[in-house]
């Protein structure tokens, strides 16, 4: 049976960095020290769909006509996309464990920075 981990609304699914061991200038940190860490940086696996945008509503209708729902829907994209670099807060951050792996969840709003490597991509 093929599982798959489906993204909701406006997060994003990151695998985190390594945890640091060492100072540039080359000082061994203490276990627990990279947690301590406001700010957190990871590659973005996975995005939801975006932010929900409500359809929107026909006037000439009758309130008592049952309205049909568009089950595909209609979102706002994100900004942050697949293979991106996130920096982001990790008081906002959930972690998980999804096939002996571990990632995090983030809200979108929590993304502080976003390091894309496809620039030339994004001019043409």
């Amino acid at each position: 049976m093929a599982r798959e981990l489906i993204v909701i609304g406006d997060r994003a699914l990151i695998k985190p960095d390594n945890k640091k061991e060492m100072t540039n200038s080359g000082l061994y940190l203490p276990q627990g020290a990279y947690e301590k860490e406001k700010v957190h940086s990871g590659i973005i696996i996975k995005v939801g769909p975006g932010i929900p945008v409500p359809e929107p509503q026909d006037l000439s209708s009758e309130i008592w006509k049952e309205t049909q729902n568009n089950a595909s829907g209609q979102y706002f994209p994100l900004q942050a996309r697949i293979n991106d670099r996130a920096i982001f807060l990790k008081s906002s951050a959930v972690e998980i464990e999804y096939e002996n792996v571990e990632y995090i969840i983030v809200p979108h709003s929590a993304i502080l920075a976003l390091i894309r490597d496809d620039v030339l991509d994004d001019m043409i």
